[in-house]
């Protein structure tokens, strides 16, 4: 188990979401940060879709009565174990008793903890991820509350394993550091007044009914720099900037939408729709954020500011297979470490003869 001495603002237990029900209305739902889940996930030697803790700014502080193994991944959050520093994007050795303490997101929003053995509460439709406008899933289908107990599973590590508790730590290059996430773009202050100095950038495809907004919509939904405003969450982020009119302002029938999407009610101001986003919408749609760039928009704080980038589906497709390398570097390096600690024993054994 794991104890929840302080659950933080908005913590939730998540894996990579519910897939094949949304035609029956149920969102995906799942981390938004799916990159920082699958690498944090590889770090504790679970399988990608494992269930892990998604942090929202935090602070947040856990005990484990049983020694394990934890990575924390997502945004830095200054963490300490029993009072000392660790490290994001780390693998950590957990001993019996100590406590990990998330102080409050440094930049971004979101981090995520993943303990060897995932997050063990029952699956609903195939999922652990906690679906809050549903009410199920995760503990209770709610937020995390002080006092709560987690189950874990088994850990998957063998004794002598590089992720068995004795084991030291190690870690792996993030994401923000790594060539994959660049965009051929030039880095521009942002002009709305933001918790980070810079727009980040996000790749968009326009979206079915682009042509029918004003060429004046376009040019602002291409050049401004979009303020993610407080009245967002993890159903969507609710943009402000320039208003984008339409050239044909008749009504649409209801229709699919996904996460990503970028819709714009009467009002002119974008929403993009994130992780539990309802399954139909009526209003059109502009654009939709690539999935290569829906962790870097999870990313966002409130009150920060995006610029949206056009591109291709081709782009769209090289960026998700450069995100899918990254990985697949992580799933080799970890293969190659593990298999020469399984040889050390063979070895000492030999030098002894």
């Amino acid at each position: 188990m794991i104890d929840v001495v302080r659950a933080g603002l908005l913590t939730t237990i998540q894996d990579l979401g519910r897939h094949g029900y949304r035609h029956l209305g149920v969102a995906m739902g799942g981390a938004l940060d799916r990159l920082s889940l699958e690498v944090g996930n590889r770090l504790v030697g679970n399988r990608p879709d494992a269930a892990g803790l998604e942090i929202t700014f935090g602070p947040t502080v856990l005990r484990f009565p049983r020694a394990t193994r934890v990575a924390i991944t997502g945004t830095e959050f200054g963490a300490t174990l029993d009072g000392k520093p660790v490290y994001s994007w780390w693998s950590l050795p957990v001993q019996a008793g100590q406590e990990l303490t998330l102080n409050g997101a440094r930049r971004g929003m979101r981090g995520y903890i993943a303990v060897a053995g995932g997050i063990d509460v029952l699956p609903m439709l195939g999922s652990r991820s906690t679906d809050l406008a549903g009410g199920f899933g995760g503990l209770g289908g709610r937020a995390l509350r002080d006092g709560d107990r987690l189950p874990v599973g088994v850990p998957p590590a063998r004794p002598g394993s590089w992720f068995s508790p004795d084991a030291p730590e190690f870690g792996v290059k993030a994401p923000a550091w790594c060539k994959f996430v660049l965009v051929n773009e030039p880095v521009r202050r942002g002009r709305h007044p933001a918790n980070v100095p810079w727009a980040v950038p996000i790749r968009v495809l326009a979206g079915p009914e682009y042509d029918s907004f004003t060429a004046s919509a376009h040019s602002a939904f291409w050049d401004d720099e979009w303020l993610v405003t407080p009245n967002s969450n993890r159903m969507g982020y609710r943009l402000a900037g320039t208003a984008l009119e339409r050239q044909q302002k008749a009504d649409l029938l209801s229709h699919a939408v996904l996460p990503g999407t970028i819709q714009v009610p009467p009002n002119g101001q974008p929403i993009i729709l994130m992780g539990d986003a309802q399954t139909t919408g009526g209003y059109p749609k502009i654009g939709a954020v690539i999935q290569a760039d829906m962790w870097k928009l999870a990313q966002v704080r409130l009150n920060g500011s995006i610029r949206f980038l056009p591109t291709t589906p081709e782009e769209a497709h090289y960026a998700l297979l450069e995100e899918r390398t990254y990985l697949r570097q992580i799933d080799a390096a970890i293969a190659m470490h593990e298999e020469r600690c399984a040889r050390q024993p063979a070895l000492a054994a030999l030098q002894a003869k």
